[in-house]
Formats: structure tokens, C-alpha cells, sequence
């Protein structure tokens, strides 16, 4: 689950010329009095943010039965580690003075650290991790949402055969969105906030969602449900359309997760895209990006159709 920094313009004559640039949150919330941050007293912000660290990570641990472990800073380049992404980011890389044949990489993510986590901390099936990572992606879109510092929790569970299907992933997005939740209202009741999400989440197909509204964007489709729902799951990430050449949704790596077994709804993916409604941007927002890993069999048909 990301944690992302906001830019906010620092006078009214800034809000004005940069209104209409990319990046920027919707117009009339950089407009003088447009958007007001609901605590003054940044000491008290401060406060409430770790109030939510340490609340959700506990939750989150006690739904999925994850164990925190401490994550890497840097990683050497040579390990393989590092997250690629999408095979063209920058990393931030470094050699330490004593020993200047070794590279260092600030990881992007840990989504393949935390697979190798797992085997060193012997996790047996049904425990998994998670891990409060801090990173630094160079070549990141900077926005109101996304920032070149990432600071979000990376979790793995282990799984056996058995439990690759859709009941199992629902039923483990229902115990995040579940810690979401009881954090919410907790945040809520101690600063005096208004709680806003649903007590339940929904579940939609990236494919049912691609016949529904054929013409519109992939955000603007997640735009529409999350503003009538509040909450969703968004199942089936990356892959393409019928054409071979568009993306069904969004792009995913093909040794990331599942995103061609199909599923008894009809659809295909045990993945998907946490999101709910935002009501200061008026649009969706990502929670979180998770998934069933891919199998051996599963992950050589992604490396083919990504060829």
C-alpha cells in the first residue's frame, strides 16, 4: 500500500499559472481557499500519521497473518533483487567508498526480494510477511500522487497449490481492505475526521468493465465505479485486448502475477487494483496493486505473450 506526497502551491500567484499543467491536482483545489489542510498543528498531523503506520500494519498482520521484518536499504545490483519495473527506469545506484567493484541499487520495490524473504524465513504456507519499504524511483511521473521517495508496505504470503484461485484472493483483499477500514474509523475518532469508505468492498473484471464502457479510458472506467461504489476490487491487471496490442487495463510484468488464468466469472487474472474514491481529487485512488504470483507454467505463457 503506497504512501504518496502531495504537492501543494506555496501563494495564489503559483495556484494560477500552474493550474493547467500535467501533474497537478484538479483546478479549483490550487484556487486561493480552494482546498484547506484539516490539521493546522503539523505536530498533530505528524502524530496521526504514525497514528495510521503503526494501527494499519498491526491490522494488516493480524487479518492476513503477516510477520514484520526488517527491509533492505540497498541492494547490490548483481543480486537481481531490484524490482525492473517496467525494464526502463533508472535506479539509483551508488559504490561504497571501500569497495568501489561493488554496485548498490536503492530498490524501486521488493517484489522480488520479499519472494526470496519468504524461502529465508521458512514461511510455511498460510504465514507470509510485510515490510515497511522505503525507496527511490528516479524516472518516476511526479504528480499530486506519486513522488520520487516511495515509503509503502511490501507484503508476501505463502501459499500452496491449492489456494491459487479467486475465493482465496478475494477473501484476502477483503482482510485488507478490513484493516483500510478499522483504521479509517479509529483516525476518525480520535482527530475528530469524517469517515468516508464503505464497510464493504466490491469486486469487478477489468474484462466486464472493458465491454460495459468500451469508449472510455481505462482510469475513466475506474473513475465510475469507484464514485458509485466507493470501494472496489478491480480484478484481471495487464495483458491485452483481443487486438494483441492494446492494454486490456494496465500494464503488468509478466513474472509480477497472474493475469491470464481465467477466472469462474468468466474473466481472466488473479490479480487486480485496490481502489477507492477520493473525495478531495473527485477520481479514484490506488490503495493497492497485489496478486497470486505467477506459477512456472503461468509465468513462461506472460514471458511469450509479451515477446
Amino acid at each position: 500500500l503506497a504512501l504518496s506526497h502531495h504537492f501543494r502551491p506555496s501563494n495564489a500567484t503559483q495556484a494560477r499559472t500552474m493550474s493547467d499543467l500535467p501533474g497537478l491536482p484538479p483546478a479549483e483545489l490550487l484556487k486561493p481557499g480552494g482546498y484547506k489542510p484539516f490539521f493546522d498543528d503539523l505536530l498533530t498531523q505528524e502524530d496521526a500519521l504514525h497514528t495510521i503506520k503503526v494501527m494499519f500494519e498491526d491490522e494488516l498482520k493480524k487479518n492476513v497473518n503477516l510477520q514484520r521484518v526488517s527491509a533492505p536499504m540497498f541492494l547490490t545490483k548483481n543480486s537481481g533483487f531490484n524490482d525492473n519495473l517496467n525494464g526502463v527506469e533508472r535506479p539509483a545506484t551508488f559504490a561504497p567508498r571501500d569497495f568501489q567493484d561493488i554496485k548498490l541499487e536503492v530498490p524501486f520495490s521488493l517484489a522480488k526480494w520479499k519472494r526470496w524473504a519468504l524461502h529465508y524465513y521458512k514461511c510455511p504456507a498460510g504465514k507470509g510477511l510485510v515490510t515497511d519499504m522505503r525507496g527511490l524511483r528516479c524516472d518516476d511521473d511526479v504528480d499530486f500522487t506519486h513522488s520520487l521517495y516511495v515509503d509503502q508496505w511490501d507484503w508476501e504470503k505463502a501459499i500452496g497449490p491449492d489456494d491459487r484461485n479467486m475465493e482465496y484472493l478475494q477473501t484476502t483483499v477483503k482482510g485488507i481492505y478490513k484493516a483500510v477500514v478499522d483504521t479509517e474509523k479509529e483516525i476518525a475518532k480520535k482527530f475528530g475526521l469524517e469517515a468516508v469508505l464503505p464497510e464493504e468492498i466490491k469486486f469487478f473484471s477489468s474484462d466486464e468493465m472493458l465491454k460495459e464502457y468500451p469508449d472510455l479510458t481505462p482510469k475513466e472506467r475506474e473513475n465510475v465505479l469507484c464514485e458509485k461504489h466507493g470501494a472496489v476490487f478491480l480484478m484481471g491487471i495487464g495483458g491485452f485486448k483481443e487486438d494483441g496490442v492494446t492494454l486490456r487495463h494496465d500494464g503488468r510484468a509478466p513474472d509480477y502475477d497472474d493475469w491470464i488464468t481465467e477466472r469462474p466469472d468468466g474473466g481472466f487474472g488473479l490479480n487486480g487494483d485496490l481502489l477507492v474514491w477520493n473525495p478531495v481529487l473527485k477520481g479514484s485512488f490506488e490503495l493497492s496493486s497485489m496478486g497470486i504470483r505467477v506459477s512456472p507454467e503461468v509465468l513462461l505463457k506472460q514471458l511469450d505473450i509479451m515477446k
